[in-house]
């Protein structure tokens, strides 16, 4: 079953740190393009960044120079660091597949 499985969001403080992980089964995350997306309250969701099946990445403005995404291919796991937190980095944030496969979400709240 092919399935993604976000973790790692959490209550953090404007300035600091998180890193989210996306667990991948029932398929190899090293043979598709990986994405993560987030959905603001009130706003719809939107692209913050990707990695190709190589190792080309790209990244929304508003996050660039502050998340960072990657994949340990051996764990069969995509992860978002996120560094410099905003309050207007408050969302779900989603992993996915091409657009296609989604996981279910993971929140992360940048709040003092």
């Amino acid at each position: 079953q092919v399935q993604l499985v976000e973790s790692g969001g959490g209550l953090v403080q404007p300035g600091g740190s998180l890193r989210l992980s996306c667990a991948a089964s029932g398929f190899s995350i090293s043979t598709y393009a990986m994405s993560w997306y987030r959905q603001g309250p009130g706003k719809e969701r939107e692209f913050v960044a990707g990695v190709t099946r190589g190792t080309i990445t790209r990244y929304a403005d508003a996050v660039k120079g502050r998340f960072t995404i990657s994949r340990v291919n051996a764990k069969n796991t995509l992860y978002l660091q996120m560094n410099s937190l905003k309050p207007e980095d408050t969302a779900v944030y989603y992993c996915s597949r091409e657009g296609i496969v989604w996981g279910q979400g993971t929140q992360v709240t940048v709040s003092s």
